[in-house]
């Protein structure tokens, strides 16, 4: 059994969010919250397995609840859930460790599949959200200057920071300092992740020309 937790402004959306997911076999919802303090507290107390969020919430927002609750139990999985699907808000909400972005306008159908995904240890993303950070990853690669541009060439070919250091006359802290602003622009890990990127939006081989 999933066990779920709704937070939501609107107590009418609320009660409709539990009422859909209580025909649902294998979810059970243990709590409701209406603000961003409440929903603090009562993960504090019942720590779901699941935590629906929305954004905009009295007291404290949804972004503040998300980085509390997952600062006090990373254990809880939470998808937002979000009128607000633009970039950079889902990345930014990701990049904290939410495990899911729904869009409000979702049917019954994919919230119920992020919610087993989520569950299962994976993630997941409403396609609207997920072009906006298709996007946004795409701009930001083709902006990149031509350090930076340098420095994810020799990241992508494998590269260690001493050997990008040496090729490009400068040092391992600097080379350091530029991976790590790569990191944060696209919203990545680690070197792994950042070639991987970059060959997901066919960009690897415009840098490496």
């Amino acid at each position: 059994m999933i066990h779920v937790m709704v937070v939501e402004n609107y107590h009418l959306v609320r009660t409709f969010i539990v009422k859909l997911l209580s025909n649902i076999p294998d979810i059970q919802v243990i709590a409701e919250a209406e603000n961003g303090e409440e929903a603090v507290r009562i993960a504090q107390e019942k720590s779901p397995h699941i935590i629906l969020m929305d954004l905009k919430l009295h007291k404290m927002s949804g972004f503040e609840a998300t980085c509390e609750i997952l600062r006090t139990n990373s254990n809880i999985k939470i998808i937002i859930l979000s009128a607000y699907f633009k970039a950079p808000l889902p990345r930014k909400l990701l990049q904290v460790g939410a495990s899911g972005y729904l869009t409000k306008n979702v049917s019954v159908e994919e919230m119920i599949k992020a919610i087993r995904m989520v569950h299962a240890r994976k993630s997941y993303i409403s396609p609207l959200a997920a072009q906006q950070l298709a996007c946004q990853n795409i701009t930001v690669l083709k902006e990149l200057s031509d350090r930076e541009s340098q420095v994810i060439k020799l990241i992508t070919n494998g590269k260690t920071p001493q050997d990008i250091a040496v090729k490009l006359n400068i040092s391992p802290k600097t080379v350091n300092t530029y991976r790590y602003r790569l990191y944060e622009k696209l919203g990545v890990q680690n070197d792994v992740e950042l070639t991987l990127l970059a060959m997901r939006y066919g960009i690897l081989e415009e840098i490496n020309d």
